[in-house]
């Protein structure tokens, strides 16, 4: 197994690893106590606030479209350019933090649609006595 960053484990920390490199992560972690230790110190430079630009970028995930960006990108209302750049971060990057984001807002998005159809039946039932007042003129 090849040797594990620093970097490997401050995304290790984050969640941010795929399933097979946080297991590679875990067994080093079990087996070593060099790499525990190396952990511990991970996390020390996070509480200490490490001001780094990379640690910075990745503490306020800089990087991420916001939540309004990737509901537009569910409903395929966003620019081109925006449009790619938030394909590229969800396929290529796969960020676990707007991944997670994206499945909520499907969830939302598919709870809502029953009772936005039931509320558009509603509104639509309560209109037509008064459109059609209005297309005779008033006179009904």
């Amino acid at each position: 197994m090849a040797e594990i960053t620093r970097e490997q484990l401050h995304a290790y920390l984050d969640d941010a690893l795929s399933d097979h490199e946080t297991a590679q992560v875990e067994k080093a972690l079990r087996d070593s106590e060099e790499m525990r230790r190396r952990l511990r110190v991970a996390r020390e430079e996070r509480d200490r606030g490490e001001h780094s630009l990379g640690a910075i970028w990745r503490r306020e995930r800089l990087s991420c479209p916001t939540r309004e960006q990737l509901n537009g990108y569910l409903h395929d209302v966003l620019e081109p350019g925006l449009k790619g750049y938030v394909q590229f971060h969800l396929e290529t990057v796969a960020c676990p933090t707007c991944l997670a984001n994206l499945d909520d807002l499907k969830a939302k998005q598919a709870e809502a649609a029953p009772r936005t159809k039931k509320r558009r039946r509603k509104i639509l039932d309560s209109s037509a006595g008064i459109l059609g007042k209005v297309a005779d003129g008033g006179r009904k």
